[in-house]
């Protein structure tokens, strides 16, 4: 059992950046792939950024140049450094571990959430 709890959302303005940070408990961390999803009003969830447990990553088309996922296995945590922010990027960020990888990138512990809102 895994348990992740995410933190780091707020209120920005486009261009702006933040850190969001998922802190994991349980088993052994440092062997699972973690992934960072969000899931905006009235669409689905998607990925947006995965790294495996070598420190391999993915990210979605939509984020790739501006989003950076990394891990910290002492610390048992994983941050989604994301920078020049837009409306768009507004959604509720999860954290989730023990992934299936490509197509599905199916999850089996999920965290309860972080809310980021960006403002144009």
């Amino acid at each position: 059992q895994v348990q992740l709890v995410e933190s780091g959302g707020g209120l920005v303005q486009a261009g702006d950046s933040l850190r969001l940070s998922c802190a994991a408990s349980g088993r052994t961390f440092s062997g699972y792939a973690i992934g960072w999803y969000r899931q905006a009003p009235g669409k689905q969830r998607e990925l947006v950024a995965a790294i495996s447990s070598g420190g391999s990553t993915n990210y979605g088309d939509s984020v790739k140049g501006r989003f950076t996922i990394s891990r910290d296995n002492a610390k048992n945590t994983v941050y989604l450094q994301n920078n020049s922010l837009k409306p768009e990027d507004t959604a509720v960020y999860y954290c989730a571990a023990d992934l299936t990888g490509p197509p599905r990138w199916a999850a089996r512990y999920w965290g309860q959430g972080t809310q980021v809102t960006v403002s144009s």
